[in-house]
């Protein structure tokens, strides 16, 4: 396709199973997260314009790591991957792993500047998603709400979805703005490369 707005020049940095194996924190990142299978790796591919940067699996839970990803051009400025949350089938103790290594990673990082809350639109404030709003609620950070397989509903279901969304988005300040997003017919593609080129200042 063709971009109005030029792809994100992502390179992969880095997969960190371990606070210690995080990259220097430093400059500017954004934090993608959502849900198992909520379309994390194929939005982080359709900003790239690559179909294999972030890996992608008909299997959720697949991301098992904090995965960094940095503008080609500047180091400095980086877009994260963080393991998909509510994935049933994983064990106690890896979902325990993972939130833990989660919640290190919000919680400490100097260069994390917003979040990117991604959630299938088909279902969306689903139980976990609202586990995670209440985790963020001292992070003191402002919230994006990506509603992505937009095309997966017709116009009806997409009217009635977005009336649910803005309601439950006022019961949670943080969550500063909202965007419907489908990377198989690129609907939001321009408006969310635009957002968050703005937000990393590139």
């Amino acid at each position: 396709m063709s971009y109005k707005s030029k792809p994100l020049p992502l390179t992969f940095a880095c997969a960190a199973t371990e606070s210690k194996l995080f990259p220097s924190d430093s400059g500017n990142e954004i934090a993608l997260c959502g849900r198992s299978n909520s379309g994390k790796s194929t939005l982080i591919n359709a900003l790239a314009n690559q179909k294999k940067l972030a890996k992608t699996s008909n299997t959720p839970g697949r991301t098992q790591s904090i995965n960094f990803f940095h503008l080609t051009n500047d180091e400095a400025k980086k877009i994260v991957d963080l393991p998909g949350f509510g994935y049933a089938k994983a064990s106690k103790q890896d979902q325990n792993a993972w939130a833990k290594l989660i919640l290190s990673y919000l919680e400490k990082r100097a260069a994390l500047t917003d979040l990117i809350l991604i959630m299938d639109m088909r279902h969306p404030f689903q139980n976990k998603d609202l586990e995670f709003l209440s985790l963020c609620n001292s992070l003191n950070l402002p919230i994006h709400l990506v509603l992505t397989k937009a095309d997966k509903l017709n116009s009806k279901e997409t009217q009635n979805t977005l009336k649910v969304v803005s309601e439950k988005m006022a019961d949670y300040p943080a969550i500063v703005d909202s965007l419907v997003f489908s990377a198989t017919k690129k609907i939001g593609l321009e408006t969310l490369l635009n957002k968050i080129k703005l937000l990393l200042e590139v």
